[in-house]
């Protein structure tokens, strides 16, 4: 960790699992063929550098956005308690100490001295407890609620009726520097998980018109909020307010919109667009030798797969469903597809993380459901059929965003579902993201698969499993858009939250996972390489932990 950075926690185990696998190192596999810098050319900390970026589906609401187009932008413009480095390493943020007692039911934060927001006013304890209570209070409604749910006094924030106003009774405010945190129950992750977005502290003015703020926030952040022209740009500033260590290296960050990824790549080589943080499918064989660009791939934290509604006929959680998502799943060929549409920069997935996580495991009970099996998938199907018979004109939908460069692995996967099983089968696209994630979030694909991905919010297990699978993040609570609920499960993340150390709550997400393989909630895909391009006159282009590309440390030259 960097000096002067250090985290205090309660363990030695905390930091452990903070850290990713060595895959994720700081070597990269870069092609900077042409990125010689030209005669008198220097490079500029005054220089805004323009990245590609999509719409975000939501204003700009920590606690209210969870996916990675309004996710970047939320991350820039906002500190928490504790900021991770591009290995997923925890460092101190605003929190000076975070510490717990025994048992890890409750934490003790101290704030550092001096930090303010963009609006000059000062970063307090009530900064965190009056945002967080407003992130569980059921009356405002926030995708990121259930993040909050090991905090007392969750289930009083969200009953019906509850004031506009009441705070989380688990909450306290000690002084301006200093507030307690009680848990539900006993929680080795909790320092981890207040570094993820939701966790955000808020300004005072936030509370007067919330819509307003969302449309231009405050920052505590490295960067702070300009403007934001919708399905165009969202322009980011460097904060001269802000007191972190984050060293920014440029004038600040135009997030482009765009809605096909070939005009971004297209962009970059003609040096009109900085940075892209993925790569199209039609140049995903060519892009690392390419002397247009600077490419960058290493191994990433991501994984892509798909949702299959609880409430989709057919697929409900019991034993047809099971066996149709299980003989979908194994009617998949993977490998075929990473090889001829992503150009083999993905993994086929073992399990629901990546194997830059600690804790990912390769050979779980029930993983050769993920592999590719025709034979097995047709003799599920047919059992399927003699519980309850597919009707023949039926099509196996599967729904994905346009504007993400999805198009070929989709038709490829319809294909395949559709060759091994003998079922008629199809890819569906949405026009844009924004509308994809709105249609979700309205329950609007009951009848139907739909894409989904995750990048972990901090660099463990739990993430992947509690985000998108918990039930207590079902029902537009949270990232659990398929509504999965299984107690089992539940149960064991739990048993796993309240682990001594790594391995033994390694233990218990594996388990849940097992439960995964069998219920099939959703379908894994493959574990993306993070992977993208920056324009010959940029510099410092790399790509976090999460996949995010590291704002504060791009430059360019003049």
């Amino acid at each position: 960790m960097k000096k002067g950075s250090k985290l205090t926690l309660v363990s030695a185990t905390i930091c452990a699992l903070a850290l990713l696998a060595s895959g994720c190192g700081s070597g990269s596999s870069t092609n900077t063929e042409g990125a010689e810098q030209s005669s008198g050319s220097r490079s500029s900390n005054n220089a805004v550098v323009s990245v590609h970026g999509c719409e975000p589906a939501q204003p700009l609401i920590p606690s209210n956005t969870v996916e990675s187009c309004g996710g970047q932008v939320v991350d820039a413009i906002n500190s928490r308690l504790v900021r991770f480095d591009d290995q997923g390493r925890a460092h101190n943020d605003l929190a000076s100490e975070i510490k717990g007692n025994d048992d890890m039911s409750q934490y003790k934060v101290t704030l550092v001295d001096g930090r303010k927001f963009s609006d000059g006013t000062p970063i307090t304890a009530k900064s965190f407890t009056r945002a967080w209570s407003w992130a569980a209070n059921v009356n405002n409604g926030q995708l990121n609620a259930s993040f909050f749910a090991n905090i007392k006094g969750f289930d009083d924030l969200q009953k019906q009726g509850v004031p506009a106003d009441a705070q989380f009774s688990g909450l306290k405010v000690i002084d301006d520097k200093t507030f307690t945190v009680d848990l539900i129950s006993p929680s080795s992750t909790f320092p981890i998980q207040v570094g993820y977005g939701a966790f955000a502290p808020l300004p005072e003015s936030f509370y007067k018109d919330t819509k307003a703020y969302g449309e231009k926030p405050v920052s505590s952040g490295p960067y702070k909020f300009d403007s934001w022209q919708h399905n165009t740009m969202v322009k980011l500033s460097k904060n001269s307010d802000y007191g972190g260590e984050v060293k920014v290296q440029n004038g600040g960050i135009d997030y482009k919109v765009y809605t096909e990824m070939g005009s971004a790549y297209s962009d970059v080589q003609a040096g009109n667009l900085d940075v892209i943080d993925r790569i199209p499918t039609s140049a995903v064989k060519t892009f690392m030798t390419d002397s247009m660009v600077q490419s960058y791939n290493e191994p990433g934290s991501g994984l892509q797969m798909f949702t299959i509604p609880t409430a989709m006929e057919h697929f409900g959680q019991d034993q047809e469903g099971h066996l149709r998502r299980q003989a979908i799943s194994m009617a998949i060929d993977r490998k075929m597809l990473i090889d001829k549409v992503l150009g083999g920069l993905g993994v086929q997935p073992t399990d629901f993380t990546a194997p830059t996580i600690p804790g990912y495991a390769k050979h779980l009970k029930g993983s050769d459901n993920i592999k590719y099996n025709a034979k097995k998938a047709k003799e599920y199907w047919a059992k399927a059929d003699a519980i309850s018979k597919w009707p023949a004109d039926r099509s196996f939908r599967m729904l994905y965003n346009a504007d993400g460069g999805s198009k070929d692995f989709y038709d490829g996967m319809a294909n395949s579902i559709k060759n091994t099983l003998g079922i008629k089968a199809e890819a569906t696209p949405v026009p844009t993201f924004s509308e994809f994630r709105g249609n979700i979030k309205k329950r609007l694909y009951n009848d139907a698969a739909f894409r989904s991905s995750w990048s972990p919010d901090y660099p463990s297990p739990e993430s992947y499993l509690m985000s998108n699978f918990a039930s207590s993040a079902a029902d537009g609570n949270g990232s659990n858009d398929g509504d999965y609920k299984n107690p089992k499960f539940d149960s064991l993340l739990k048993q796993a939250a309240m682990a001594k150390d790594t391995n033994e709550a390694n233990k218990f997400f594996q388990q849940a996972e097992e439960i995964l393989l069998q219920d099939m909630p959703a379908v894994p895909l493959y574990n993306p390489t993070n992977n993208g391009a920056s324009a010959k006159k940029v510099h410092g282009m790399r790509l976090g932990w999460d996949g995010y590309p590291i704002f504060a440390e791009l430059s360019k030259d003049q």
